[in-house]
């Protein structure tokens, strides 16, 4: 690895060289993030999982710049071209466009007009313009009539030197690197309406005339625009102001004031409009759909980490309804292992309503199939269902929980389902979803496709690529957090595990259905494919709770087992001992079991996870119930305050159900007494929380909702939450600060030619809230 790199990377993420090395050797080496930063503390200094993946991506971006940059030096060397000072200025290349720049005179091209007119033998003619001493152009262009050459006049002459000199002023790194600190700065993004297209793109309407600085452009925006732009409804413009673009030129060009300087003047003109202003805007575009794709797939990252670790019911007998009206509702049973047990479908709904039918039924399966806990699906229906379910009486307690079923018909579709259930329909398959979502929902939300989870912004639009990467890092940071059960486990859960790959975790389940469960962590190394190698990288986080080694249901990692059992040969008692009882791990003394591998960051791991051996890090579960009372739009009034949950955080706000089939919004400005910039920092998917009815757009089905303190609001909501196992936390997004929100800057006045100022959003959007709401949105 180039040192260079290291100490770059180290730089920009403020850390040490030698965590930099370190890291990217293991991770070179063949270990994965979760390992490194849960096994490899002493190696690292500690880093965590985000700070490891920044390095794995930094030092890939630099790996890919000295590719290019290879094959920029192989392609000069071809051609004959690469001397001394070039092979220097694209060593020094330290960003991707700096290269282009350097490379950009002796790319192989197509024919242009420049090209055409050294054909023509006018580049003599442009050399001499160029240096804009003492001559008369048009003497100078007498030289070069030929009209064998089809060179007819001077002015003909003159124009193609001209050519020739705007294409040397657009291959100038220099003039370049000017212009593109220009458009960073101050270009404009500008979309326009194509005529005819106001109904077709009715959704776009916003941007039907919007302008804003393209670096103060959120990404949603950005996203949007470009999505209307693709679609044909506008048209889109990436532009600073441009006369000042082509005055930033001359400065750098023009070096005369007599008749050779202003045809050089116009070679300029025509070099930043035909060519430069092109070849910028470009850039532009490309650089800022970069930039909203990485913001667009942080938030669905983050999104996703936080559904991911919702709180899990536990392993219970589970009752799971698929609500529907006219087919009715279907119903599964299940065993504490998620196992099928029962699928039956009732009719408790219009326009059957065969209430006490389906009440004597249900009743009936939670009897005979011990059931603990009723799932019912949020989507069509749900609500009803939840109803109908909560007024049987059981006689004994039973949660009645809605689910949020979004990705569950994916799941029931997909090959998976089908594999698993290939005698039963999709109804079938996606209430077995359901229920499975509400025991564990990591381990049933790693059967879906990511991206159609639910919790994305724009997630289509996106470099697919990038996406698919950065959501399968979460899913694996996810599992591995939690720890998998290798005798339970799914073959869609355990290729996440750290080290796993999908051939190896199907060979775990297929060993596991002909020899029965695994004994013991040691007996995965008979797998076919589980090599030394492999089994280091996966065996921490893999969980066998029946094995006669305690430490196999725990986080200790087998290369940490002879210091466990060397600390309770020392306290003269069992490993066992050691895990059950405080007073004996509390006389231990971490110093004297360090040695040159393992320092004290992994003893105090070790110590901690045999206080609370394989203790899952989620939360502990709580029912969340909504208000009665509120069952569609219809029954909504501005100023009520209802119990709602998260179901997405966007860079302009989140959406919260409360209930009524389509999610509210709460926009960026109303999440908190003051200011927010990432939404983010103040709600998380499925927090619990208090929102107040602001504005409601039936015919739309859109719903306002705000968080603020100050609204003008009903009577309080009674608290979400109905049972808990410790105290209720009151939702961040309520918290206020006592001050006053900070005011935004005022805004810039930038004109691009004859254009309006640049528009920016109110700064109470409220005041017409679905105006800024973007209906683009996934």
């Amino acid at each position: 690895m180039h040192n260079d790199h290291v100490a770059r990377v180290a730089l920009e993420l403020k850390l040490t060289t030698n965590q930099v090395q370190a890291t990217m050797t293991l991770l070179d080496d063949g270990d994965t993030v979760p390992f490194i930063a849960r096994y490899r503390k002493e190696v690292t200094g500690s880093l965590d999982e985000v700070a490891i993946t920044h390095i794995r991506d930094q030092i890939g971006r630099l790996r890919e710049l000295d590719k290019r940059r290879e094959t920029v030096l192989k392609s000069l060397e071809d051609q004959g071209k690469l001397t001394d000072e070039l092979k220097e200025k694209v060593a020094a290349a330290d960003a991707m466009t700096v290269l282009e720049d350097i490379y950009l005179p002796y790319r192989p091209k197509r024919r242009t007009r420049g090209t055409m007119a050294k054909e023509k033998g006018l580049e003599p003619l442009a050399k001499e313009l160029f240096e804009q001493g003492e001559c008369n152009p048009e003497g100078e262009a007498q030289q070069f009539v030929d009209p064998e050459k089809e060179v007819t006049s001077t002015d003909e002459a003159l124009a193609g030197a001209r050519d020739i000199i705007s294409e040397w002023v657009n291959e100038d790194a220099e003039v370049r690197s000017d212009l593109r600190d220009l458009f960073e700065k101050k270009a404009t993004i500008r979309s326009k309406l194509v005529k005819n297209k106001e109904t077709d793109g009715a959704k776009y309407r916003d941007y039907f005339d919007w302008e804003e600085l393209l670096a103060e452009a959120p990404s949603h925006r950005i996203l949007a625009m470009r999505r209307a732009a693709d679609e044909g409804i506008v048209t889109l413009h990436v532009l600073p102001e441009g006369q000042e673009a082509v005055t930033i030129i001359e400065r750098r060009v023009v070096t005369g004031k007599g008749p050779a300087s202003e045809q050089v003047r116009m070679a300029v003109a025509d070099s930043y409009k035909r060519l430069l202003s092109t070849s910028m805007e470009t850039e532009m575009r490309v650089a800022s759909k970069r930039r909203a794709d990485e913001e667009a797939i942080r938030v669905f990252a983050d999104n996703l980490r936080e559904l991911l670790m919702a709180s899990p019911l536990g392993q219970k007998g589970v009752l799971a309804i698929d609500p529907g009206y006219r087919t009715g509702c279907k119903v599964v049973c299940l065993d504490p292992q998620g196992k099928l047990l029962h699928n039956d479908t009732i009719y408790p709904l219009e326009p059957q309503k065969r209430v006490e039918e389906a009440s004597a039924k249900v009743k009936e399966l939670v009897e005979r199939f011990h059931v603990e806990a009723i799932a019912i699906g949020n989507g069509t229906g749900g609500r009803e269902a939840h109803s109908f379910c909560r007024g049987i009486d059981f006689g004994r307690k039973v949660s009645v929980v809605i689910v949020n079923e979004s990705g569950a018909s994916v799941y029931s579709a997909s090959e998976n389902a089908r594999e698993e259930f290939p005698d039963q329909d999709v109804t079938v398959r996606g209430s077995v979803s359901i229920g499975r979502r509400l025991m564990d929902p990591l381990a049933e939300l790693v059967k879906i496709e990511p991206k159609s989870v639910g919790v994305g912004q724009y997630q289509h639009d996106v470099d697919q690529k990038a996406l698919s990467g950065a959501l399968d890092d979460v899913v694996m940071s996810c599992v591995n957090a939690v720890g998998v059960e290798v005798n339970m486990a799914s073959k869609q859960l355990l290729k996440y595990v750290s080290g796993l790959s999908d051939r190896l975790a199907g060979n775990i389940v297929s060993q596991r259905n002909e020899h029965g469960p695994f004994a013991s962590r040691q007996q995965l190394l008979e797998i076919a494919g589980m090599g030394p190698k492999t089994f280091e990288q996966a065996a921490g986080f893999l969980r066998i709770r029946e094995s006669d080694n305690p430490l196999d249901a725990s986080a200790v990692h087998p290369e940490s087992y002879s210091i466990v059992e060397a600390m309770a040969g020392d306290m003269s008692c069992t490993v066992e001992d050691l895990m059950q009882k405080p007073d004996l791990r509390e006389r231990i003394d971490l110093a004297g079991y360090v040695n040159e591998k393992v320092g004290i960051p992994t003893l105090t791991d070790i110590m901690s996870e045999l206080s609370k051996p394989g203790r899952d890090p989620r939360e502990p579960f709580e029912i969340f119930m909504y208000d009665e009372t509120v069952h569609e739009i219809s029954d909504l009034e501005i100023g009520m305050r209802l119990p709602g949950v998260v179901t997405n955080v966007t860079a302009f706000g989140a959406f919260v159900d409360i209930g009524v089939h389509q999610d509210g919004l709460v926009h960026v400005s109303q999440l908190a007494d003051r200011f927010v910039k990432n939404p983010s920092d103040v709600v998380k998917v499925h927090q619990k929380v208090i929102v107040t009815v602001i504005g409601i757009e039936p015919e739309r089905n859109r719903i306002a909702l705000s968080m603020r303190s100050n609204t003008d609001s009903a009577p309080a909501a009674k608290s979400p939450i109905v049972k808990a196992d410790r105290p209720r936390k009151e939702p961040s997004g309520l918290r206020g600060t006592g001050k006053e929100g900070r005011p935004r800057k005022k805004q810039k006045q930038s004109r691009r030619h004859n254009a309006k100022p640049v528009v920016k959003p109110a700064n109470n959007p409220f005041a017409d809230f679905f105006k800024t709401w973007k209906p683009a949105d996934d």
